[in-house]
């Protein structure tokens, strides 16, 4: 192999390297991500009324901290979302809810790749039920969640991303002032998107 391609091969490295590092230097404290996220109900429950909701795509936004370059906290937003309730496949009514939801991420550095781990809380608020008379949910739920996710480098702070998360919500069901059962939503969250951090 002659010199020139040795040192073509040696600048082009060295180029390389010297620009992941400068990449990496300037990764900011701060990511904003916005995805799309398909959600998937698991909808299993023990009223013996076969209830589900509808699954739908929704928008969601993030915020994540970066304490070290590894360890960050994120926390995930949306809108309030609407669903169809229904018992044996027919619509009986309507729940909206608001599901925020922490999670404490570890980082890999995979060559430019940035996978991710991360574990937490959901709360999620049912903030409005339309429901048939006598009929009634517990407003408040409190689960884990995991997620599985990848940052992929787009330049200049950009990433796109792909984000995988199980969230464990449920709510209790009465009727006549009677607990019927509990339900459980228990949604699975595909989502793709892109990010900046700064």
């Amino acid at each position: 192999m002659s010199k020139k391609i040795i040192t073509a091969v040696a600048l082009a490295a060295a180029t390389l390297v010297s620009g992941t590092a400068f990449a990496q230097a300037n990764d900011g404290q701060w990511m904003v991500r916005v995805r799309a996220v398909n959600l998937q109900s698991a909808n299993s429950d023990s009223t013996g009324l076969n209830l589900s909701v509808n699954d739908k795509t929704i928008p969601e936004v993030d915020f994540t901290y970066f304490y070290t370059k590894n360890l960050a906290v994120e926390l995930i937003l949306t809108v309030p979302q609407e669903h169809d309730l229904k018992a044996s496949g027919a619509k009986i009514g309507t729940v909206t809810h608001l599901p925020p939801t922490v999670l404490v991420q570890y980082h890999f550095d995979a060559g430019g790749f940035k996978p991710y781990v991360g574990a937490g809380l959901n709360y999620t608020r049912f903030t409005d039920a339309s429901l048939p008379a006598g009929v009634d949910i517990s407003r408040d739920s409190f689960g884990g969640a995991l997620q599985l996710g990848v940052d992929i480098p787009m330049g200049s702070g950009m990433y796109f991303n792909i984000d995988v998360k199980k969230a464990f919500i449920g709510t209790d069901v009465s009727a006549a002032g009677k607990k019927a059962g509990t339900f459980k939503v228990d949604p699975l969250l595909v989502g793709v998107g892109v990010g900046w951090r700064f």
